[in-house]
């Protein structure tokens, strides 16, 4: 089988790689680059942890609202329009956070900046199905994720550096300028990837085709991994700012390094995850990363009641952090390899259920009092759930090749 990417020299691919994987950064950078900055907006605005928390829910569960709007409009109307259309809203966004006096104000804007924030990732996972399929699907897949992984490294260091020079909105008109790069980047190199004969053709609705996504039980399952694994993430995101700034005294500048060095170990388990998917079956890959940070989460509350400090918990947590980078190609791959004849409705629901999933998460980790233990038990919690979906809903033995 040949799909439109194959004709595609090595100059263009590299093309690609590096604007959709941006645009599928602006996602995860709209999201960590104001992290250092949390207990500075508390102190600011005057109001509680778990408010400034809310705040990075709002925007993931904006993202994940978002893409469910994107992905079936794209699938019907083409990929450019609703990606300039998306992301000029998440421009305009975070110029409105940049303003904002007011905690309620500003969760407004951060849910508008994870809706406008939706339209990247989604058309970009969209396009890569639309040129590839197979085992240069994965490939291509994890070369946008090299890119994307970029993203956690660098923006929590950014955050930091610019919190030595700005006071916190300053971060969002770093987004909003990100926003508008990107965006002229798209609009000037990246062309229509759904044919004009399919786009007329297309006599499904949007209920059609979720129903033709949601009848695949191993996409389904793939749904909800990708969202338990978001979920154990985005409870490291949101109570590692308090912990390792508050409780192990970290400055704003050492825990974005901090962040950095953790989101190598993604970078590491992407690349590496792509390679072995060449012998080995997603499926399996999945079935050893989900253990291991199943392990680790454990591992994090043991040390912590051991009192081992700092280091107890960082080194477990970079493993952690390593086998979800071992796990979300896989998930991708299995999820939109099933479904090339509506992409976007595939990565709408996926992105939707795994920001949606984190976004609930959030509130949750507010609850407790910034300890890495219940930190380490939650994310463990999460976890034990994908590996009950892994091998009760998925079922690897019958998973089919890619």
């Amino acid at each position: 089988m040949t799909h439109p990417g194959d004709a595609l020299t090595r100059r263009q691919k590299l093309v690609y790689v590096v604007i959709l994987g941006a645009l599928t950064a602006l996602g995860p950078f709209t999201i960590d680059l104001y992290l250092p900055a949390l207990p500075a907006i508390e102190g600011d605005l005057k109001v509680s942890e778990a408010a400034v928390q809310l705040t990075l829910a709002g925007t993931t569960v904006g993202f994940g609202l978002g893409q469910l709007l994107v992905g079936p409009f794209s699938d019907k109307v083409g990929r450019r329009t609703p990606l300039i259309m998306a992301t000029s809203v998440h421009v305009l966004a975070s110029m409105g956070a940049a303003l904002s006096t007011d905690i309620t104000v500003l969760m407004i804007f951060r849910v508008l900046q994870g809706v406008g924030a939706a339209g990247g990732g989604v058309v970009a996972m969209a396009t890569i199905r639309d040129l590839f399929g197979g085992y240069p699907l994965v490939r291509m897949l994890s070369r946008m994720a090299l890119v994307n992984g970029l993203a956690p490294i660098f923006a929590p260091v950014i955050g930091s550096q610019l919190l030595l020079v700005l006071d916190w909105p300053g971060i969002f008109w770093f987004l909003a300028v990100y926003g508008m790069l990107v965006l002229t980047a798209a609009a000037l190199f990246i062309v229509e990837t759904l044919p004009r004969q399919q786009r007329r053709a297309s006599t499904t609705t949007t209920r059609q085709r979720y129903q033709a996504v949601l009848s695949d039980r191993i996409f389904i399952g793939m749904l909800l991994m990708g969202g338990l694994n978001f979920a154990g993430l985005f409870t490291y995101l949101s109570a590692s700012p308090f912990l390792f700034q508050d409780l192990y005294g970290l400055s704003a500048q050492g825990y974005g390094l901090l962040f950095g060095i953790n989101s190598l170990g993604v970078v590491s388990g992407v690349q590496a995850s792509a390679r072995i998917m060449r012998r080995i079956g997603p499926q399996w890959v999945m079935a050893c990363s989900t253990a291991s940070m199943f392990t680790m989460g454990w591992l994090i509350a043991i040390f912590d009641w051991a009192g081992f400090g700092f280091w107890g918990t960082a080194v477990p947590l970079w493993f952690y952090i390593m086998s979800f980078g071992f796990t979300i190609p896989c998930i991708q791959a299995l999820a939109l390899g099933r479904h090339g004849s509506q992409p976007g409705t595939a990565a709408s629901l996926l992105g939707a259920a795994t920001f949606g999933f984190a976004g609930a998460m959030t509130p949750v980790v507010g609850l407790f009092d910034g300890a890495a233990a219940p930190m380490g038990l939650l994310m463990s919690a999460c976890i034990g759930l994908a590996i009950i979906v892994l091998w009760t809903i998925v079922r690897p033995r019958t998973v089919p090749p890619l």
